[in-house]
Parts: C-alpha cells; sequence; structure tokens
C-alpha cells in the first residue's frame, strides 16, 4: 500500500500494490466497516525553510486532517561553535539574532497551515538528528514525515543525513519524502507544494 496526500478536501489517497484487492476490513454484525488501520494522534514535521521540507507539510496536512492528528512543526537550530577567528565576535548576540530570525521563519511556515488543523511549532538547538528523534519521544509522536535532498556521492559523505540518521534512530516511523519524486497532486489542482 502507499498513501499519497491529494488537494481535494485535504485527504489522504491509498494506492494498492498488484496482490491487494481491498483495505483491510473487520465484518461487525450485518454491516461491514472499514477497520481503523492507523491511530495518528501526532505527526512530528522537521522543517528547514527549504522547498524540499515544504514538500514534507505539504504531504502532513491530509494526514493530519484525515486522522484528526496534531502536528508538531520543528526546527533545529545548530549552535555555532567558537573558533579562534570568531574571538572578535560576539557570538552570544550572533545565537540570540539566528535564534529570533528562526523563530519569525517558523511562525511565518506554521501560519501557512490550515485553521482546521492543529498544529504548533517548536524551536529547539543542537544536533538536528538528535533533537528531532527526541523531539518525536518528548510529544509522542505517532508518525514523523520529513523531507530528504537526495544528495548522493561527496556531497552526502561530507554533509551527511539527517534524515538517514532519523530514520535510523526514531522510535516511532518515519514517512520519508523525496525532493524529486512523481507528484501526486491532481492536475487540476490550482495549488502547488510551492504555495503553502
Amino acid at each position: 500500500m502507499k498513501f499519497k496526500p491529494t488537494n481535494h478536501g485535504g485527504g489522504v489517497l491509498v494506492e494498492l500494490g498488484p496482490k491487494e484487492t481491498q483495505l483491510p476490513v473487520a465484518a461487525t454484525g450485518t454491516s461491514v466497516e472499514p477497520r481503523q488501520i492507523f491511530k495518528l494522534k501526532k505527526i512530528l514535521v522537521p522543517v528547514d525553510f527549504s522547498a524540499c521540507s515544504e514538500k514534507a507539510l505539504a504531504y502532513a496536512i491530509p494526514f493530519a486532517r484525515q486522522f484528526g492528528a496534531e502536528l508538531t512543526l520543528l526546527y533545529v537550530l545548530e549552535p555555532y561553535l567558537p573558533v579562534p577567528e570568531m574571538a572578535a565576535m560576539d557570538v552570544e548576540t550572533m545565537q540570540l539574532q539566528a535564534r529570533e530570525g528562526c523563530q519569525e521563519a517558523l511562525a511565518k511556515v506554521h501560519q501557512s497551515v490550515p485553521a482546521e488543523v492543529a498544529s504548533k511549532s517548536e524551536l529547539r538547538l543542537g544536533n538536528p538528528p538528535f533533537e528531532i528523534t527526541q523531539a518525536a519521544k518528548d510529544i509522542g509522536a505517532d508518525l514523523i514525515i520529513i523531507s530528504t535532498h537526495g544528495r548522493t556521492g561527496l556531497r552526502h559523505v561530507f554533509l551527511g543525513s539527517t534524515t538517514e540518521r532519523v530514520v535510523r534512530h526514531a522510535s516511532c516511523p518515519v514517512l520519508v519524502v523525496r525532493e524529486d519524486e512523481h507528484e501526486f497532486v491532481a492536475a487540476n489542482s490550482t495549488r502547488t507544494v510551492g504555495n503553502l
């Protein structure tokens, strides 16, 4: 089964595989009601203010609508590590300014979430993979929806992959949204992923 967001009513489209004929159902009495496969109450969406993380949020919003889940938008600010070349700079002031700028940007992303979707935002300071997995534990997340830029080769070796580390260490399922993949947005929809 594959799950894809739709822009028609904010639902989630379920695509069955070749060997799947229907969603699992449970018979109760004379009527057959669909069995609830997932109980998603809290969804964590790490953001980095890139178009790629906007795409992850575009996937998360229909999930939250369909399951009545609360979204938590998380940005992790990496601290400045003082080096000798920075001796003449006020690192504390730089960190404060960076934090304020990130809070403003996070508030702007948070405003893009429709009012009918319960949501909140959080800013943390530290190592992104660790803080994301810790935030998921702290809020009791049922799902993390995170984006990946899909870096390979030397860029991956030197930059590492936050998403890869989150997938490895998360205590809940992780849905990874790739930067360049087939879009599942209806053709007649006027809203695109970049227009949150």
